[in-house]
Formats: C-alpha cells, sequence, structure tokens
C-alpha cells in the first residue's frame, strides 16, 4: 500500500484551522448575543484549544490511514479515523481520471488525482496528497489499465 505525501497533514491541519475558528467566533458571538449567560473567556479559550487539539490529532490520523494501492482488476483505497472505509474500483468501471492542483495544494507542491466511474452514486474517488510528478504518472496508469480493461466485463 502507498501513502501519501506527508505534507497533505498541513492542508488538513489547515482545513481543521478553519473550523476552529469558525467554531471559536460562534462561541463567541452565542456568548455576546446572550448576555444572561456569562460564560468564562477561560472556558471559551478551552473549547477552542481542545478543538485545536482534536483537529491536529484527526489530521495526522487520517494521514496514517490513507493509503492506496493499483492491484491486478482495481484501485483500491483504505482512508477514514471514525469510519474506515474501503473502496476498490475496478479499472473496467473507469470513465476518465483528472488531476487537480488547488491554489492551496499548489502551494504545498501537492496535486490529487480524480478518478471517475461509471454509475451515479459515488461515481469519482479522489486520491489527494500527491506530488504532481506522482499524480500525472499515477493518471497516465490509471488510463492506461482502463483502456486495457475495456474488454472485460463490468460485472
Amino acid at each position: 500500500m502507498e501513502s501519501l505525501h506527508s505534507r497533505i497533514r498541513l492542508l488538513w491541519i489547515a482545513q481543521g484551522a478553519i473550523v476552529v475558528a469558525v467554531l471559536g467566533a460562534a462561541l463567541v458571538g452565542v456568548d455576546r448575543v446572550i448576555s444572561a449567560i456569562d460564560v468564562p473567556v477561560a472556558a471559551i479559550a478551552g473549547v477552542i484549544g481542545l478543538a485545536g487539539v482534536l483537529a491536529v490529532a484527526y489530521a495526522v490520523r487520517l494521514y496514517q490511514r490513507w493509503q492506496f494501492e493499483l492491484q491486478d482488476d482495481a484501485l483500491y483505497l483504505e482512508r477514514g479515523v471514525i469510519t474506515v472505509v474501503e473502496t476498490a474500483v475496478p479499472f473496467v468501471r473507469v470513465q476518465h481520471v483528472d488531476t487537480q492542483f488547488g491554489p492551496i495544494e499548489r502551494a504545498l507542491g501537492l496535486s490529487s488525482v480524480v478518478v471517475y466511474t461509471a454509475g451515479t452514486r459515488n461515481a469519482d474517488v479522489r486520491v489527494p496528497g500527491l506530488t504532481p510528478d506522482r499524480a500525472r504518472r499515477l493518471q497516465d496508469t490509471l488510463r492506461e489499465l482502463a483502456i486495457e480493461s475495456d474488454t472485460d466485463d463490468a460485472v
């Protein structure tokens, strides 16, 4: 099984920090609006601090759990912290493959591969946290394997 690039943790930690900032702003806003309840500043700071620690721990654990592998007939992914998800994408179901470079990913030197499959439910699978070279190689490999498996039965 192949792991993601370690810099993906920074992206996930930044996403968690945004959620914590919104939570903190909401707590402060509720405290100011509901003046009948006088919540100590230390309590609000403690909740925000705990949420920050949990966000970092979640990002680190998610990085440890996120793995993928090209098997004989499918792209296999394992990911998740609370709910672990195992996904097998048969090459014969692959419609097309994109490589994406979001602005934050580009700043971190990362990219993602998105595999679009036949069907409507969960019709795409994203492999984040790859270097641009690795993402292009994975995209090319998946495209080649999808073309090779085109004569196989999808069932």
